[in-house]
């Protein structure tokens, strides 16, 4: 499959990660990211999301580019299973894209194309972190991978340029604390602690979607506006005193009821009960290191705040996987955030030049 490509000089690799609420998408020149881009594609309302944000995009399809897909939005309630989720996504990527030019990536089975992708749903399925972390693998060696998302958090270890990996789908994952399911933006509150510190008492939380994560790092600074792509829980305005009202109302009461530096301490407590969630899977996955305690942890994602911190926690030096990959300096920090779909393209720019 690979002569197809090979000899065929693509001047352009294209990369994407369709998921369940974003569209990643990443282009590669030359074996080097020169700009990644992410959209809001809440997919289960259809199909017709991922459509209408390519049709805005423009011409994706200019003569001679390759285009490379991995995916997490099989997992959407538009579908019916899994199954049904990823024979859908591959015959709408043959509709948008055509078969001609066009990878899948399968994970432990690599790059496939189209067809050959039906009978791969088990290893095609979420495989979006198999492509991150092997690239991280392939750069830095040894460390621990993570990627905190707007609702998921990827967390990998890698020795001698491999990955070392107990689970392989959702589920296994979940079991081995290599899929943490928090994030940066979209996780409600709830679903973070049930118990909050509240002056002193630890005051029982409302069982509703009030607050996300986005207004705890609106609060506490650490959220950059373009990363917040959904409107807030109550659809009113994403500001401090707006994500302040949102918490209020988690725990019973008004925004006024305290002191601004109160719900900074509180958005600051929900902050560190994530991060122990982020390092109680991390720790359990670092065991594969040992005795190694000076690997890195190769950060990426959106949530690249939370994992600058876990990497003090841990005590263990900190790359950004900006600048791990080769990327322009200017596309750095949007690979980053963009990291599967980076990995994707720069993945299939090795494999083609094997």
């Amino acid at each position: 499959m690979k002569s197809r490509f090979a000899n065929e000089g693509k001047p352009l690799i294209t990369g994407w990660d369709i998921g369940g609420a974003h569209l990643k998408m990443a282009q590669c020149r030359d074996g080097e990211i020169v700009s990644a881009k992410i959209f809001k594609t809440p997919l289960w309302l259809g199909l017709d999301q991922v459509r209408d944000a390519l049709s805005n995009i423009g011409p994706l399809q200019a003569e001679g580019n390759l285009n490379v897909f991995t995916m997490t939005g099989e997992l959407s309630d538009t579908f019916t299973s899994r199954d049904a989720g990823i024979a859908g996504l591959l015959n709408f990527i043959g509709e948008q894209f055509g078969d001609e030019n066009t990878l899948v990536y399968a994970g432990r089975a690599g790059f496939c194309d189209i067809d050959a992708a039906h009978n791969l749903g088990g290893d095609i399925a979420s495989a979006n972190w198999h492509a991150t972390a092997s690239l991280g693998a392939k750069l830095a060696d040894a460390g621990l991978f993570i990627d905190m998302g707007s609702t998921t958090t990827d967390i990998l270890a890698f020795k001698n340029g491999e990955l070392v990996h107990d689970g392989y789908s959702d589920a296994e994952r979940l079991l081995t604390g290599e899929l943490v399911y928090t994030g940066f933006t979209r996780s409600a509150l709830i679903g973070v602690a049930a118990l909050v510190p509240v002056r002193g008492q630890m005051t029982p939380l409302m069982n509703e979607y009030f607050a996300n994560t986005a207004d705890l790092g609106r609060i506490l600074g650490t959220l950059d506006e373009v990363d917040d792509k959904y409107p807030s829980a109550d659809r009113q305005p994403k500001t401090v005193a707006g994500s302040i009202q949102r918490l209020a109302r988690m725990v019973g009461r008004d925004g006024g009821d305290l002191e601004e530096t109160e719900w900074t301490d509180i958005a600051r407590w929900f902050s560190e009960h994530q991060l122990r969630m982020i390092h109680d899977g991390a720790f359990r996955v670092a065991r594969k290191l040992m005795p190694d305690y000076t690997a890195p942890i190769v950060g990426a994602g959106i949530g690249r705040p939370q994992i600058k911190q876990l990497a003090k926690r841990m005590d263990r030096p900190y790359i950004d996987f900006g600048t791990l990959i080769p990327a322009t300096a200017d596309a750095q920090d949007d690979a980053s955030k963009a990291a599967p779909a980076a990995a994707v393209a720069l993945l299939a720019s090795m494999f083609l030049r094997e």
